[in-house]
């Protein structure tokens, strides 16, 4: 697997358009949607139901068809492709195991039907299932699995059949949460292992942020935005990635002196440097993002605010605070030796230099 040639994806221009059963009207599922995800790489499609995100993984995959566009897959163009015919393997929601085959026989079943000669075969699969850590385990029959195992069988024949492009439909939102936490890690330790490239679809925004190289936020069958986790989190560039993605509050503020690529906004009587990549010009109204862990609580400080929520929640004080009209929550990690602010005090925020996002 190692010494195969790294294959990327590239979607040029697709589209797919449905009929609406209840008005009979077409429209699209996705649109227009053009990326390159790099060969070896991680890439996450995130974002709420219905936005697209799992019929763009399966025109990938070729289960579905594009009305529009072209998917290559290392330069070749792949849709006139039946899914067996594509150098691809999809991990499904439901792991779709075969309950009256063992283990070793679950992961055989793609090399039987691609004839690899059994001697091949068993050193593919003794290989794979050391990788996925269930050697020793290839006589079990999968009912008698706990889903991590399950997913983990589900994984290994996928990945048995040397795929360049391995596909994942939302893979653990069967799991319970602390399993699905440690499954993730697996998963990414055993795309960089192998260096294949990974298209991975799911609606959990930590479950993207820990695993991806890069985030495709989708939205209304578009690309809403993409880029590494931090530049998502750090740059959204609407206000729905910045809600998404995160935790965010979201605050008025005036432009009151521009300085080349900055400008210090006016928010209330608090005045912030923050990066103005739109060039907008002194007098306007703008909406900055503020993360609930770039907000500082104390005695003294920017803006008067009152508390209308303080809850320990063991790494960190959660916070809900009224800057007039404004809810602002807020994360105060380790508090330990500072105060705790009750319901009802008032108290003053402040923001973390260079942590104040404009939109």
């Amino acid at each position: 697997m190692a010494d195969k040639e790294k294959k990327g994806v590239r979607l040029d221009h697709i589209s797919k358009i449905y009929k609406d059963p209840k008005t009979g009207k077409d429209f699209y599922a996705v649109r227009d949607v053009s990326l390159d995800i790099e060969p070896g790489s991680f890439v996450t499609l995130l974002g709420p139901s219905g936005c697209g995100k799992t019929t763009t993984l399966r025109m990938i995959a070729g289960f579905e068809s594009p009305d529009e566009g072209e998917i290559y897959l290392g330069g070749q163009p792949i849709n006139e492709l039946t899914p067996n015919k594509r150098d691809t393997a999809m991990v499904f929601q439901s792991y779709a195991l075969f309950p009256h085959y063992n283990v070793y026989d679950n992961v055989a079943y793609g090399l039987k039907l691609r004839k690899v000669p059994k001697a091949e075969a068993q050193q593919r699969i003794e290989r794979i299932l050391s990788l996925v850590e269930l050697s020793g385990m290839e006589s079990r029959m999968t009912n008698q699995l706990s889903g991590g195992q399950q997913q983990r069988v589900a994984l290994a024949r996928a990945l048995v059949v040397e795929p360049s492009v391995l596909l994942f439909d939302e893979p653990l939102s069967n799991l319970d949460a602390k399993l699905r936490v440690s499954m993730r890690t697996e998963i990414r330790r055993i795309q960089q292992a192998l260096g294949i490239t990974a298209v991975y679809v799911t609606h959990d925004q930590s479950e993207a942020m820990s695993i991806s190289d890069k985030i495709i936020i989708m939205h209304g069958g578009v690309i809403a935005q993409m880029g590494t986790p931090e530049e998502i989190y750090y740059h959204p560039q609407s206000e729905f990635v910045a809600d998404f993605i995160g935790e965010a509050n979201f605050l008025m503020g005036d432009i009151v002196s521009v300085q080349g690529d900055n400008c210090v906004l006016a928010i209330g009587n608090h005045r912030v440097t923050v990066d103005n990549p739109s060039g907008f010009p002194v007098g306007k109204s703008c909406k900055v993002v503020l993360r609930p862990e770039a907000g500082v609580l104390a005695e003294t400080g920017d803006l008067p605010c009152k508390v209308v929520l303080s809850c320990f929640m063991g790494a960190y004080q959660n916070y809900h605070v009224m800057v007039g009209d404004t809810l602002v929550k807020l994360a105060d990690y380790c508090p330990v030796g500072r105060r705790v602010f009750r319901v009802g005090d008032t108290a003053y925020l402040s923001f973390r230099e260079g942590c104040v996002h404009m939109l």
